[in-house]
């Protein structure tokens, strides 16, 4: 029987310390599958001893779910070909699976004849989908986020949702304005009241009319009966005017009535009613700039805007595009039944280079479709949207164009390393915290301070 010393490749002392210190697990097997190396992060990871592992057949190893059938080192030995970044799991020796991926390729002595295979392998476990407590650390009202112009929005939500005053929320389209009003309505007193949404840019001015005010039967053609308008079935609760700024002026005197004096009169009747309503309203536009043009009436934006909060862009927030990405990808992937892992390094590279110019929304479009064009593993940068990896392409293409443009526009590279020094900053260089915030493993901030340095691009 062939010794455990026999099986191991003679190699040079310094070719251990190498593949010690290199943060991805790295193994090699001879012909007949038995492990002949075994660096100290395949340790780390798998949770086995480099002596134990050492002459053992690498399934009884790692327990993968594709060892019984379908190993992709045995696929690499057979057709020569190498695989990259494939995702599964293995199973440790306490029972616990991590997800991991791995890259295969064929081991040749110096005739060129195949004498093994080298897989190596990464923990993903941290790096694309955050467990429950990360992101419980960092909900608020089923929204999510790490940033800290968000994060004082949420500390002072409370207060404002306990008085009675009128809200004024105003942000891009896509940046989360009802989600925010709805936090405000289930954090006030009147959260078992009714929460009423209408959207004043959806509709026409009679169409709107009748919709927020109701109308009586026989106010017009069709109106058969009596219908109560939103404001009246928002009574004792609260009512979200959506995009306020697309109000016509002439309604907005309307309008100005309800908001100050809570009373409305329905399409078709004489008297007026009263409503016990918290109004909360919300916008994409500059009512300022609308002001000046004389298309919003400068007395209804005083009245509406008690309590102004202004939600920032995605593009200003971008330390939660990691968080947001893996929390839409953990509920989409159960949504479509498909067994996705994580974000791939490069993947989320790609989406913290975007400028997301429909914000919150538009992120999550693009995390559904990147789960539909997955077969399951890892979120790969070919399975987001073309306009996606077309705009970083467009963008390296314009710094090669322009040597200008390079010192006028930072590259992908320096928007990472960026980030991850102020994360680092952030943190008092506590690399654990870090790696939490930015949403990734220990391992992967590892190898970007590798590459960047922890205090500017090296």
């Amino acid at each position: 029987m062939t010794s455990l010393h026999e099986r191991r490749n003679p190699v040079q002392p310094f070719t251990d310390v190498i593949l010690d210190s290199v943060a991805d697990g790295v193994f090699t097997v001879d012909a007949d599958w038995a492990i002949t190396s075994f660096n100290k992060a395949a340790e780390d990871i798998t949770g086995t001893k480099r002596e134990f592992a050492l002459g053992c057949a690498c399934h009884s190893i790692f327990r993968a779910n594709i060892c019984e059938g379908g190993c992709a080192l045995r696929e690499t030995l057979r057709t020569g070909q190498s695989v990259v970044n494939k995702a599964i799991y293995i199973v440790r020796p306490d029972g616990r699976s991590v997800p991991i991926t791995i890259s295969t390729a064929v081991l040749r002595n110096a005739e060129g004849d195949v004498v093994g295979g080298v897989e190596t392998f990464r923990d993903i476990s941290s790096a694309g989908l955050p467990d429950s407590e990360l992101i419980q650390e960092n909900s608020f009202r089923n929204m999510v986020s790490r940033s800290h112009k968000m994060r004082r929005i949420f500390a002072f939500l409370p207060d404002v949702a306990h008085s009675d005053s009128v809200i004024l929320i105003q942000g891009s389209s896509g940046t989360g304005k009802e989600l925010v009003a709805r936090a405000v309505h289930d954090l006030s007193p009147r959260c078992d009241g009714p929460f009423v949404t209408i959207n004043c840019g959806a509709l026409p001015d009679t169409l709107l009319e009748s919709e927020l005010f109701g109308y009586k039967a026989g106010a017009f053609t069709d109106a058969k009966k009596d219908k109560p308008g939103k404001f009246a079935l928002a009574d004792g609760g609260t009512l979200f005017l959506d995009e306020i700024g697309d109000v016509s002026p002439a309604l907005q005197s309307r309008l100005l009535r309800l908001v100050q004096e809570k009373t409305y009169e329905p399409l078709g009747d004489t008297h007026q009613y009263t409503a016990d309503v918290r109004i909360v309203a919300a916008t994409n536009k500059d009512l300022g700039e609308l002001i000046r043009k004389g298309e919003f009436r400068e007395d209804l934006y005083f009245r509406i805007n008690v309590v102004e909060i202004t939600l920032p862009d995605l593009a200003d927030r971008r330390e939660d595009i990691p968080i947001l990405a893996s929390h839409f990808l953990s509920q989409l992937s159960r949504l479509q039944n498909k067994e996705i892992l994580a974000i791939s390094d490069e993947a989320m590279s790609t989406l913290m280079a975007f400028t997301f110019p429909g914000n919150i929304r538009e992120l999550k479009n693009i995390m559904e479709y990147a789960v539909l064009m997955s077969s399951g593993g890892l979120i790969l940068t070919a399975h987001l949207p073309e306009r996606v990896h077309a705009a970083s392409l467009s963008e390296d293409s314009a710094m090669e164009d322009s040597a200008a443009d390079i010192a006028d526009k930072p590259t992908l590279a320096e928007l990472e390393a960026h980030l991850v020094h102020e994360a680092l900053r952030r943190n008092d260089y506590h690399r654990l915290k870090t790696a939490n915030e930015l949403g990734i493993s220990k391992t992967t901030l590892w190898r970007k301070i590798k590459r960047y340095g922890d205090g500017g691009v090296t």
